[in-house]
């Protein structure tokens, strides 16, 4: 007999084993201790699995296996191994547990060390962990913090056996006990076998000697109390131990068959080298308790330790200790408490360095079909990024972020507005919904499919369409976003009404566009095709009770599809509101969805944020902006996913521009050589590797070289694009905390709006919007400015020279925004985007080219509410021609014109450096070929 068979042999001290590892039991070295040293049960925590897991590549083949079939979140990957070696730990020990009548043979698994302080989320962990591993000798191990107690007692009155851990405190302790008594009470009366249920309270030992030592060592005079007292607090907890199962309420349990709720004293390993290795086995020995020992201890015991009942010895030296400590000023409570918020703290970073190996060892699995993220950043910038980053992981703030808790942000309603956390399992469950519908649209046999929305209802279409291309069998998507005459005349030519199905798309149903879009083209319907057939030419859009969902219904549309109130427009594409569209245009949703979901796991509550891709680049957006004046977050994109910037800068810009601040997303900027940029850039190059740009890749070498800032991602394939909608998703949201912002509202794009509506109602009224005096006027243009831009731009020296006065005004790290409210044609863009490419290339500056009135539920936001750094140059026209809107008194041309007065009257009160061209005469590609001529002359 070694000296560990001894200790339950002679002491009835039972042994278990503080460690668990795949190998370890596949090699039969748990079984040899089992048959060898009479080991009676296993203990495991996240800092076991961590090592186990984490640091070698035995649960390798495991992963591969799981992850070969699919995909999988990482807590359930990790959950999968961790419950696998339970089982295989909790069947090993079985004998153990039949043989001792369920006494030991008790394997230990930790609720999640992140509920701690949440008593239902613990309950409902527990539970669950339970059911999983399906072996009665499990013991589920609950943390005894405030919320763990309340969890311990109700565990117990549900039959299931607890082991409670990080205890340090005699008196927390007792309120242990007393929970384990009281819920094993309630068990029997609800008619359960108390005789089937145990429990162990885990009372730490070394952690207390390791804290008590250094606050002696700072206290001074007290030096023969170093290592002793964690002895002598165990010593006392077991005298309260005797006490609490000698009283009469556990006489009744035992009467039933009830076993004690022994004290495990854990933490036993020695960690002062100065102390024997076996202290902390050799001086608790006493009967009906458990020591769970390292590996290192177990071995050293078994080779030197000594046996004897040493438990109840010198307790009067023991109570002299802990006198003399609170003598000394050191509060053994405090300490308690200290090192319970440290133990669940330690326990906490285990479980990230752990979760983080598996999300790593998933990622690097599943290869190509996850897209890939690297940066390229200078040492300061990523200094500063990983320490937000580690900010992130130490407040636990992404799993806050996955709760809906405000605080993240401002904790005013940003709760509210987080429903497409989830949306992309939701409409995972509703997918038939789509496929039937692509069917139907399919078998109807139409040619065309239009979205008539605006912002997140367009945008994200609009990249859909572009991106996936024209399916054979299904109708050509378009999108309109554009309230000028000639696009919406433009839309209208390229198709076939009688083969064309429309989608109004709307959250809110009463957005100005698509309801002007709805009546027109119902209108032109009820013309083509009937009063009576012109429904089931239309689906609808919107949140439930919204007036559009109403209108669709007295209007018997085909379908109305429902959005989720609780997700904004910007946040919508993996909603209906990219689904139908996506849906009708033939892209296999289903597909679409689990090339999404694969990011939503990648950036999921359990993900640390150091390997958690949408923290990482949101961290990294926030702080270049904030800290290093790299508010310019420049995209590029290779040609075959070469839209994504367009629905990225809204998502972008809406969310993060305003109260002053915010990143100003550029897009459609073609990557120049180094020399044109300015130091308040941070470039994101999306790269579809199987459709590379060469000259791209080059043109981002030289940038990374020169010490410009680079984020890569990496697609394989243009089908994983929905993948990067949620990674932005999740690195805006994460940018606006650390801006300190609120991601989800858009203040500055209702003021604009309500300055549109106030327009648009007084024109309708009038018959005409109000007279305005321009700045300076010729034959073709006028120009506009409030006071204040005109005294900065010479009005009187002709048109050219208030150009150049306008421009000149622009300063390094401001940008240059030209705002086009004329059609978006492909002659009107390249005029415009080589007029911004001059000005970039002359003054160093960041430049937007927008089109009217789409990016006013965009980047309008930032405009108007974020950073005072842009020079605007708002450009109106006078269509060709007006197209009037049935059951409407005034067109299209008043629509547009509002909403580029609105949108220019928000800009100068917010005192903005902004002038407006309006071309005159109907000529607007001439008018707008002098505009980019004008442009290009005054930065010449």
């Amino acid at each position: 007999m070694n000296a560990l068979n001894a200790l339950f042999a002679e002491h009835e001290q039972a042994v278990w084993l503080d460690f668990v590892a795949r190998g370890f039991i596949a090699k039969g070295e748990l079984q040899a201790l089992v048959e060898k040293d009479d080991l009676r049960g296993v203990t495991s925590n996240p800092a076991i699995f961590e090592k186990a897991i984490g640091h070698s590549a035995e649960y390798d083949d495991s992963l591969k296996a799981v992850l070969s079939q699919g995909d999988a979140r990482v807590i359930d990957l990790y959950e999968g191994l961790a419950i696998a070696d339970i089982q295989a730990a909790a069947d090993v020990l079985r004998r153990v547990y039949d043989t001792s009548d369920g006494a030991d043979g008790y394997v230990s698994l930790e609720v999640s060390p992140y509920l701690a302080l949440d008593t239902e989320e613990t309950l409902n962990e527990a539970r669950r962990l339970h059911a999983a591993v399906g072996r009665d000798n499990l013991m589920v191990k609950v943390p005894a913090t405030p919320a763990g107690l309340p969890a311990i007692r109700q565990l117990t009155a549900e039959g299931i056996s607890v082991n409670i851990t990080l205890l340090f405190s005699q008196s927390v302790y007792e309120e242990v006990a007393n929970a384990f008594i009281d819920g094993l009470t309630e068990f029997g009366a609800k008619g359960g076998d108390v005789s089937k249920v145990a429990s162990v309270a885990s009372f730490f030992i070394s952690r207390i000697d390791s804290l008590i030592d250094k606050k002696l060592d700072e206290v001074g005079g007290y030096e023969d109390l170093k290592g002793k007292v964690a002895i002598a607090n165990a010593k006392l907890a077991y005298q309260r131990y005797k006490r609490i199962f000698a009283g009469p309420k556990w006489a009744a349990l035992e009467a039933k068959g009830a076993k004690a709720q022994r004290l495990l004293w854990a933490s036993t390993g020695t960690k002062n080298k100065a102390y024997s290795d076996v202290l902390y086995v050799e001086e608790l020995i006493g009967k009906n308790t458990v020591n769970t020992m390292p590996p290192a201890t177990m071995d050293a015991f078994r080779d030197h330790g000594r046996v004897r009942a040493t438990l109840e010895e010198n307790i009067g030296e023991a109570e002299t200790v802990m006198a003399r400590l609170a003598e000394a000023g050191i509060d053994i409570e405090a300490v308690a408490r200290q090192l319970v918020e440290e133990g669940v703290q330690l326990f906490v970073d285990a479980a990230d360095a752990l979760l983080g190996a598996v999300a790593g060892k998933r990622a690097a699995l599943l290869d190509h079909r996850l897209d890939a993220q690297t940066f390229k950043f200078d040492e300061p910038l990523q200094a500063a990024t990983d320490k937000a980053v580690e900010s992130w992981r130490a407040s636990g703030a992404i799993r806050r972020l996955w709760a809906h808790d405000a605080t993240v942000w401002t904790g005013r309603d940003e709760d509210k507005w987080l429903g497409w956390l989830r949306i992309v399992e939701d409409e995972l469950e509703r997918v038939d919904l789509y496929e039937s519908f692509a069917e139907e649209v399919r078998a109807e046999g139409f040619t065309d499919a239009v979205v008539l929305g605006m912002g997140g209802s367009s945008l994200g279409p609009e990249v859909i369409s572009a991106t996936y291309g024209h399916r054979e069998g299904f109708p050509k998507l378009r999108i309109l976003d554009s309230t000028d005459p000639d696009e919406v005349r433009a839309v209208e030519a390229a198709v076939n009404l009688e083969t064309t199905l429309f989608m109004v798309a709307s959250k809110s149903g009463s957005t100005l566009e698509p309801n002007v879009f709805r009546d027109y083209f119902l209108g032109r319907m009820k013309e083509v095709v009937g009063a009576d057939k012109a429904g089931r030419h239309f689906v609808a859009v919107t949140d439930p009770g919204s007036a559009m969902e109403k209108a669709a219904k007295d209007d018997n549309f085909r379908k109305i599809f429902l959005g989720v109130p609780q997700i904004g427009g910007r946040y919508s594409v993996l909603s209906a509101f990219g689904l139908v569209p996506a849906a009708a245009a033939g892209v296999e949703i289903r597909e679409f969805l689990d090339s999404a979901r694969m990011m939503v796991r990648s950036c999921g509550p359990a993900v640390p944020p150091a390997v958690n891709p949408g923290v990482r680049l949101g961290a990294a957006m926030g702080v270049a902006a904030k800290d290093f004046g790299r508010d310019k977050i420049t995209i590029i994109a290779s040609p075959g996913i070469g839209t994504f910037g367009t629905w990225a800068e809204q998502l972008i810009a809406e969310s993060t521009g305003k109260e002053g601040v915010g990143i100003i997303p550029v897009e459609g900027e073609p990557v120049g050589v180094p020399a044109v940029y300015g130091e308040d850039r941070l470039f994101v190059y999306l790269r579809l590797t199987s459709q590379a740009d060469a000259r791209q890749d080059e043109a981002v070498k030289i940038l990374e070289s020169e010490a410009q800032p680079v984020v890569r991602i990496d697609l394989d394939k243009v089908e994983q694009l929905p993948q990067e909608f949620f990674r932005f998703e999740i690195a805006t949201a994460v940018a606006g905390a650390v801006l300190g912002i609120n991601p989800f509202d858009q203040p500055d794009v209702e003021a604009s709006k309500i300055e549109t509506k106030k327009l648009f109602a007084s024109a309708e009224e009038t018959g005409a919007l109000p007279a305005e005096t321009p700045i300076f006027e010729d034959e073709t243009v006028a120009l506009y400015a409030d006071a204040a831009n005109a005294e900065a731009l010479r009005p009187g020296e002709g048109f050219e020279a208030i150009v150049a006065a306008h421009l000149a005004r622009v300063k390094p790290c401001d940008y240059v925004a030209v705002l086009a409210y004329v059609e978006r044609n492909e002659a009107h863009h390249a005029a415009l985007q080589e007029a911004r490419l001059t000005v970039r290339d002359a003054r160093q500056v960041a430049t937007c080219l927008e089109f009217g009135p789409r990016f006013l539920h965009s980047t309008g936001q930032a405009y108007k509410g974020g950073p005072a750094s842009g020079v605007f140059l708002q450009i109106t026209a006078d269509p060709s021609a007006d197209l009037p809107i049935p059951g409407r008194k005034l067109g299209f041309k008043t629509v547009i014109a509002a909403q580029a007065r609105g949108d220019f009257a928000v800009l100068s009160e917010r005192k903005r450096r902004a002038l407006r061209i309006h071309l005159k005469g109907g000529d607007v590609s001439g008018g707008v070929k002098r505009v980019a001529a004008a442009i290009k002359a005054a930065v010449g």
